[in-house]
């Protein structure tokens, strides 16, 4: 390496030691998901009701004022802020809760064991789909959901995700990391690059179900220069990011334009065949979703033998759907590729969980934690480890994990019946009231209210058993 070449990278260096620096300096702060906080606020209100009816004037009226001033105030100073060091759930409800059961309201960068990211599609219009992401970060006795509706996500994105091991996130955590962006950018970068309206793509959505209709401008190409090739990675980029805000029609025409340029790029054959499932589940079609499926496989031949990281990617999304078959192979290649490949294991040992072979799992979870690169995953590998292997060995401890699950799938069970039932008996008061019938309106209030303190209750229950049971329990 000449002297010049030296400088640069000492000098490449230490621009980013500055940005990592300024980027700690600069905090950023996320609101937690307010629903528990609206359950809290509809539950008093309904309460109020009930003693108003009942002529409680007074403690109607404390209730109802308890409510509508303080649960705001909860819900407006509830944050989780990330100071580029540690994450720290802010207001005064988590700081009450965390002293009275000596539990902690700060997690460390380098505590968190897993990040988990599910995306909820909350609003569908044509080609657009409104994504809801909630981000899952993980610690033995600690969980930080921090939910997408504004730029703090999007920011605490951008700052926290780069910082962790890409061992810790899953397939959509790393798919933010790498593409999330402010959506009127994505929109503007996608006029420019001349892609379609959703509103003008939604005539050629049938195009994506035709047999292989996507790709057969590409195999008519002949080879791309580098220019064409440095447009193809910019259409890949612009397709995930429109992907992530949304806009999965325009999505996948940047795809399909990437694809005829670069139709053997097994990475954008993958990242299309996502963006393709995406579609097919926002749209219930279960062709389109064969053909995501077709395209994953594609993406799997055309994969180099030695990138071990895309197969691993292939098995997690295999997985995600549902085909364990695909999965094993796909991380059985990464393996292969090489020879030590953390996600690989771990996926394994998933797939050896859903099917019930617990000593594949220990093996696996064994195996994982000796390629375990930081402290916070060989803690959790080896806490799984143990875990098996005391339902391996210890036929009663099986027993009351087993009752444990079981009772936890009887409360979810009730708990959707209680709702339902507390949901019906409020009209049913109405009516009454309607009718100016007391004897209805006294069940209606007497079913609703009950109803209710059984869900809160069921719900305060399986907060307490889904934790799993000490292995040092007698």
């Amino acid at each position: 390496m000449s002297e010049f070449a030296q400088i640069e990278t000492a000098e490449l260096s230490a621009q980013e030691k500055s940005i990592i620096a300024e980027l700690r300096d600069r905090s950023v702060k996320v609101r937690v998901s307010p629903n528990n906080y609206f359950v809290a606020l509809f539950l008093a209100t309904f309460f109020t009701g009930l003693l108003a009816y009942l002529e409680y004037n007074a403690a109607a009226i404390g209730l109802f004022s308890f409510a509508w001033v303080f649960i705001p105030f909860f819900i407006w100073t509830d944050r989780i802020s990330f100071d580029g060091e540690k994450l720290t759930r802010t207001g005064f409800v988590p700081r009450i809760w965390a002293w009275l059961n000596n539990s902690r309201i700060k997690m460390k960068l380098d505590e968190i064991e897993q990040v988990e990211t599910q995306a909820i599609r909350a609003v569908k219009r044509g080609g657009k789909v409104f994504y809801r992401y909630k981000t899952q970060l993980c610690v033995k006795d600690l969980q930080f959901v921090v939910s997408s509706g504004g730029g703090a996500y999007r920011q605490m994105v951008k700052k926290l995700l780069p910082f962790l091991s890409e061992n810790i996130l899953d397939n959509r955590s790393i798919e933010l990391r790498d593409y999330i962006n402010e959506p009127e950018d994505t929109l503007m970068k996608a006029e420019f690059a001349r892609i379609p309206s959703t509103e003008v793509l939604e005539t050629s959505v049938n195009e994506f179900q035709l047999a292989d209709r996507t790709l057969k401008l590409a195999r008519k190409k002949k080879e791309a220069k580098s220019a064409d090739l440095e447009k193809a990675d910019y259409l890949r980029t612009l397709g995930n990011e429109l992907r992530l805000s949304g806009n999965l029609l325009q999505a996948l025409e940047a795809f399909r334009r990437a694809l005829a340029i670069s139709p053997k790029n097994s990475w954008l054959l993958f990242e299309f065949a996502r963006c393709l499932h995406s579609f097919a589940g926002a749209e219930k079609n279960a062709k389109l979703e064969k053909k995501a499926l077709a395209v994953l496989r594609l993406a799997e031949q055309r994969a180099d033998s030695g990138d071990d990281e895309l197969f691993s990617r292939l098995g997690e999304s295999y997985f995600q759907y549902g085909d364990w078959s695909r999965a094993r192979k796909a991380f059985l290649k990464a393996i292969d590729s090489a020879e030590a490949s953390f996600r690989s294991i771990r996926g394994l040992a998933e797939i050896s969980l859903r099917e019930g072979k617990i000593a594949h799992v220990i093996h696996h979870f064994a195996t994982a934690n000796r390629m375990a690169e930081t402290p916070a995953l060989r803690r959790w590998t080896q806490s799984e480890t143990e875990y098996f292997s005391k339902l391996n060995e210890d036929d009663d401890y099986m027993e009351m994990e087993l009752s444990r699950v079981n009772l936890l799938e009887s409360l979810e069970r009730g708990k959707k019946t209680s709702l339902k039932i507390a949901l019906i008996a409020l009209p049913v008061i109405i009516f009454g009231l309607i009718l100016n019938e007391a004897l209805i309106v006294n069940i209606g209030w007497a079913v609703s209210s009950v109803s209710f303190l059984i869900w809160v209750g069921i719900i305060m229950s399986r907060n307490l058993l889904s934790t799993r049971v000490p292995l040092d329990f007698e």
